[in-house]
């Protein structure tokens, strides 16, 4: 649909204030200002792409004025506190903005300060929600939000900083090395992959919808990937492992059931038990969209 560059964004615009952590007492600072580098990084994002496409060509790819202007909505609030398409990839952000606040709400100390990141994480699950539904994916496709620790987030942000003043300091944060999805999976949003609806042109059949559980899914690793490495996959609460075939720099493996919705995953050397450790990440996280399973009501259980 539209192609966007990367943004020319500081990924330490509040460096100066961001020291690694030396006390407790100084962990919620460090947090709040984490956060407040994915909001500038968002906010430049939306800038953007409003400023470089118009409401016409908005309409000319299917999407409605109503969209547009919850669009500007979105960037007047981050403004307050497409390759790819731009759509696609701004609900991928917003996922991860809201996976970060979620992650990084236990490091906090301050009940204010606690409020606070609670009050911008809704807006941010709002901000999914909306951008979800836009792409014809299930807003709530998993039952749960997914946390993800700050050098996870980090990782992921790093990709679309494409320069950064040498006098800023850095950030507390090194991140993981890189992990990408192999091959073509994509949401239904894409032309060539959509689903025709009543208010697009869209005839093409679907070519590469997201995989679902029990598909082989392939990653390319950064570089070779060991033997005996597993996929660790990140989704709503849940951290399942799953042994993988490796060959070279890739690394397969079926797409677990608990998968659901935005995933996050990683290549670990050692099957992860409910909880990702830090040293045994070797690559990752690659974004994964999952196709929740069809829904189930057990009407049994109000009678």
């Amino acid at each position: 649909m539209f192609a966007i560059q990367a943004l020319t964004l500081c990924a330490a615009l509040a460096g100066s204030v961001i020291a690694a952590p030396t006390k407790r007492a100084n962990i919620d600072t460090t947090v709040l200002q984490f956060a407040l580098t994915l909001e500038h990084l968002e906010n430049v994002f939306y800038k953007q792409a409003l400023e470089k496409f118009s409401l016409k060509e908005f309409e000319q790819a299917g999407y409605s004025a109503n969209y547009y202007n919850n669009l500007k909505y979105i960037a007047h609030e981050r403004q307050a506190a497409l390759g790819r398409s731009f759509i696609t990839l701004s609900s991928i952000l917003e996922g991860v903005g809201t996976s970060a606040y979620l992650g990084g709400a236990p490091l906090i100390t301050s009940k204010d300060y606690l409020t606070v990141a609670g009050s911008i994480l809704v807006t941010e699950a709002l901000h999914t929600s909306m951008q979800r539904s836009a792409i014809d994916e299930v807003p709530m496709a998993n039952p749960y939000g997914t946390p993800l620790d700050p050098t996870s987030v980090y990782t992921l942000a790093a990709m679309f900083i494409e320069s950064c003043p040498a006098s800023n300091a850095a950030l507390p944060f090194k991140p993981f090395t890189s992990l990408q999805v192999d091959g073509v999976t994509s949401t239904c949003e894409e032309p060539e992959c959509g689903k025709p609806r009543n208010d697009v042109k869209r005839e093409e059949d679907y070519a590469c919808a997201p995989p679902s559980a029990g598909n082989s899914v392939t990653f390319t690793a950064a570089g070779d990937v060991a033997e005996g490495s597993y996929l660790t996959f990140v989704s709503g609460l849940d951290v399942v492992s799953v042994s993988g075939t490796v060959e070279g720099k890739n690394i397969t493996a079926e797409v677990p059931m608990q998968a659901q919705g935005q995933t996050y995953v990683f290549v670990t050397s050692k099957s992860e038990d409910g909880k990702l450790v830090a040293a045994d990440v070797a690559y990752g996280p690659a974004i994964l969209e999952v196709n929740p399973p069809a829904p189930t009501v057990d009407y049994a259980e109000s009678e």
